[in-house]
């Protein structure tokens, strides 16, 4: 064997080590991916905040814990492991001033923890955790366990807490029965959660999802309404794990038919197979009530609809709004507080914005995932940007 063959030989070993070793990220290490808007698709009339993200409200944060290890066959309990979690702080100290909140359930195949209180009471009073959808006890732990060492009183001289907790089900990719989620990871999440630009795609909560036949996951935008409208933002986040290919809408242009030619196989599920699932989340600093906010959950549907979703029998679809503007005092002692509040007369231009809104972080979701090779090496690509960018112009006049 000469010197060249030798090294050819080595240079082959070498790239099938690396393969088997990282076969998530092998297909395209150097994969660019772009948000909807970088790639000339612009949804709606409002403008982005500056980071075009749930975090353009003030104060609030999100914190993600990515977890990615193994490959090949699946071993129930051990992997391969593609999974995560994904954290919204409302704002500092959520525990003592509360936000209003509402929420909204389009379909109900899946779960929101703490769902009842909140529709109850009016308010949020910690943060809101994402994750698949076994793993949701372990992640209630977390988020009980890191606002306990927050708030040692809680259980004691204070009040007890039910976490909202919202799942997705990405069985398809990842080991799901090993609930690889700890403790641990929620409180890292947590403890790291911030302001500023927001990762998307395959990360925290999304890191095994599916949406429209592409590699889903998280996905968030905003839009600042105008000074004579009040200059409010309504920033959203989603976990997209929902939808089929042919269903995908993108600014109008049927994309998920145009993309390519659909096959019988990819449209039949079998039975017991879920069909996907849709976390949204919706932050305002409009100063909104409970009933209003549910109102504004129940208009992400509307959003989460033109990107082409029907919330079929199987879909779980959840939509929890909060808003900053007002402070809900931890057992006030005086018996009465002030709040201000919108008209409702003034609610149109937040709707409009929350469905742009949460129609852009689904595109976002989709256009910032990278492809995944989850357990039993089922493969899960990415969208193609130029091609949907080529197929969103080639449609438009």
């Amino acid at each position: 064997m000469t010197s060249s063959v030798r090294s050819l030989s080595l240079l082959i070993c070498t790239v099938t080590l690396l393969w088997a070793a990282n076969p998530v990220w092998a297909e395209k290490p150097s994969e660019v991916r772009q948000r909807a808007r970088d790639l000339g698709i612009t949804i709606g009339n409002y403008t982005p905040g500056p980071f075009n993200a749930i975090t353009d409200v003030p104060g609030v944060k999100v914190g993600h814990q990515t977890l990615i290890s193994g490959d090949g066959v699946l071993k129930p309990g051990q992997g391969p492991v593609r999974t995560g979690v994904t954290v919204i702080i409302p704002r500092d100290d959520v525990w003592h001033k509360k936000v209003a909140a509402g929420s909204f359930v389009l379909n109900g195949t899946g779960e929101m923890t703490g769902l009842a209180w909140l529709a109850e009471s009016g308010f949020l009073e910690y943060p809101i955790a994402l994750t698949n959808t076994l793993n949701v006890p372990r992640v209630a732990n977390g988020v009980m366990s890191w606002m306990i060492k927050q708030y040692p009183a809680i259980g004691i001289e204070d009040d007890t807490l039910t976490p909202v907790v919202a799942e997705c089900d990405d069985g398809r990719l990842n080991d799901i029965q090993g609930r690889h989620v700890s403790e641990q990871d929620v409180m890292a999440a947590l403890d790291g959660a911030a302001g500023g630009p927001v990762k998307e795609g395959t990360v925290g909560a999304g890191t095994g999802m599916v949406s429209y036949g592409f590699k889903g996951g998280i996905g968030t935008a905003s839009r600042r309404l105008l000074e004579k409208e009040g200059g409010f933002t309504v920033g959203v986040l989603v976990n997209a794990n929902h939808g089929r290919k042919p269903e995908l809408v993108v600014g109008g242009v049927p994309v998920g038919k145009l993309y390519e030619a659909p096959t019988a196989a990819a449209e039949v599920l079998s039975p017991g197979q879920s069909e996907g699932s849709i976390i949204i989340v919706i932050a305002t600093d409009a100063p909104l009530d409970g009933r209003q906010l549910t109102r504004l959950a129940k208009r992400a549907s509307l959003g989460l609809a033109r990107t082409g979703s029907t919330a079929r029998h199987g879909s779980g679809d959840f939509m929890l709004a909060f808003s900053t503007a007002n402070v809900i005092p931890h057992y006030p002692q005086a018996s009465t507080y002030t709040l201000t509040h919108l008209a409702d007369t003034h609610l149109n231009s937040l709707i409009t914005a929350t469905v742009e809104a949460t129609e852009e972080a689904i595109l976002n979701a989709l256009t910032m995932a990278t492809t995944v090779v989850g357990r039993d090496g089922h493969r899960v690509e990415a969208i193609d940007l130029d091609r949907i960018k080529a197929l969103v112009s080639s449609s438009r006049p």
